[in-house]
């Protein structure tokens, strides 16, 4: 689901739209968002060892596998479920050694020391409850991770995948699915390793891994291009195409790049598509010389057009969805500057969404529901330049996020704990995660002139993506 981007919309007209199109630059965790920047680093909270359990990447030697295991690993740790532990030298821990007897196991060592230990610690100069271990080994073309429950001294579970090669496009994200089936035979919860960030540089629209590898070009066109929007299947988005002072919308393929125009668009300035969780429906922002509204369109059928706000003397545009696909937020200028506002999905009850004190609170731009439907993350102008914000969907209580240089355009991970934006903290504007449960910020591109980003629901399939 991606929207309008813009820091202000105070008395737009189809001309501004064109000069910023033409313009464009090649829980309270605000008041302690103060760390020195790093990779990895975490905000908002007082983090000590310990805090999280703790899991083993057991060492191994050979069998190829050394890029396996350092890529699961990091998703591992990207997840912030677990502080991922190499064991100090000398230190051991007692595995069991068939899932069928709990109470037969080995001990493997990280070292050449001889002390042994087992149950839930892994040796006295550890500072973390040891509760997994993961052990990635190969039997032929299979590769197994096996994962053990170390407290019950016991393997909970044992993953096999046959994995393409690693000259091969589909490798990464056949490792990254192995990791999310470790992380769920774990915990019991869905990982966000197999998923992918859209984003806008110099006009293309490109993809990267969210371990912040393999970026491709993706959009198919050489004029400029914006406002990306993942579908729910996550085997196509849409986007804007600029051309000849108007907006057209298009929808393209991740396998094979073809790209199909929306029927109805292209004749005034139509932006920041967002599809329904059902596919069948795509809402989207145009601007004519009366104003911006919303209207939706069926996709299946390139048909049905139809028009949700009538603004008048506001403007209302940036669209999303609720998971259940009963309601939409966006943004509406009427009560002065934008605000998030709040609607059915046939445009009936349309209603302020996140609260402001008028005179005081700044504009606020570029909502997106989190997958959960439990909250809209947006950005807000506070004190001449954007944060980014968090409104509860349910008590309609808004809490600011970061405090640190400029951070604008949230866009939710598939768990709705973590929120890819763009911020210029480092001195340069670039793509960063934060984790909302723990503060973990950590840098997911580290190249200057990214914006607009489009976190990617869970990828069962991997796509090929030629342009």
């Amino acid at each position: 689901m991606r929207r309008w981007k813009v820091g202000r919309l105070e008395g737009w007209t189809v001309a501004a739209v064109v000069l910023l199109l033409s313009n464009i630059p090649t829980f309270q965790l605000s008041a302690q968002d103060t760390s020195a920047i790093d990779r990895g680093v975490r905000i908002g909270i007082v983090y000590r060892p310990g805090v999280r359990p703790g899991l083993v990447m057991l060492p191994r030697k050979g069998m190829g596998l050394d890029s396996v295991r350092a890529m699961i690993a990091r998703d591992l740790d990207y997840s912030d479920r677990f502080e991922v532990i190499t064991l100090p030298g000398g230190d051991s821990i007692r595995l069991a050694t068939s899932p069928k007897s709990p109470h037969a196991t080995g001990t493997r060592r990280a070292g050449s020391g001889t002390a042994a230990t087992g149950g839930a610690q892994a040796g006295s100069t550890l500072n973390y409850p040891l509760y997994h271990a993961l052990d990635v080994t190969a039997a032929g073309d299979t590769t197994i991770a096996t994962l053990h429950d170390i407290a019950a001294a016991s393997i909970r579970r044992t993953v096999r995948a046959n994995l393409p090669r690693p000259v091969d496009p589909e490798f990464r994200m056949a490792v990254h699915r192995l990791a999310d089936q470790a992380l769920q035979a774990a915990i019991g919860t869905t990982g966000i390793a197999a998923t992918r960030v859209l984003f806008v540089k110099d006009g293309k629209v490109y993809q990267i891994d969210q371990d912040g590898a393999d970026q491709k070009l993706v959009s198919s066109t050489d004029r400029q291009a914006m406002s990306p929007a993942w579908g729910a299947d996550g085997r196509h988005f849409a986007y804007m195409e600029f051309q000849a002072g108007k907006g057209w919308l298009y929808l393209q393929e991740m396998a094979t790049g073809k790209r199909t125009a929306v029927s109805t668009t292209g004749t005034a300035l139509d932006f920041t598509p967002a599809f329904s969780p059902d596919g069948q429906t795509l809402a989207f922002s145009r601007a004519t010389e009366e104003g911006t509204d919303l209207y939706t369109i069926n996709i299946k059928t390139n048909c049905c057009l139809r028009r949700l706000t009538v603004g008048r003397f506001s403007d209302n545009l940036s669209p999303t969805f609720s998971p259940d696909g009963q309601r939409i937020a966006f943004v509406s200028t009427r009560p002065g500057l934008p605000q998030i506002y709040v609607m059915a999905a046939d445009g009936t009850d349309q209603q302020l969404f996140a609260p402001f004190d008028y005179g005081v609170t700044g504009a606020s731009n570029a909502p997106e529901w989190s997958p959960d439907g439990q909250s809209v993350a947006f950005h807000r102008d506070v004190a001449g330049t954007l944060q980014v914000f968090v409104l509860d969907v349910r008590t309609r209580t808004v809490r600011q996020l970061t405090s640190v240089g400029r951070n604008e355009d949230p866009t939710w991970a598939p768990d709705s704990r973590h929120l890819a934006f763009v911020s210029d903290r480092s001195g340069y504007r670039q793509l960063w995660i934060i984790d909302l449960d723990t503060g973990r910020i950590r840098p997911l591109l580290q190249q200057s002139g990214a914006r607009l980003p489009a976190w990617s629901p869970r990828l069962s399939e991997a796509p090929s993506t030629t342009p």
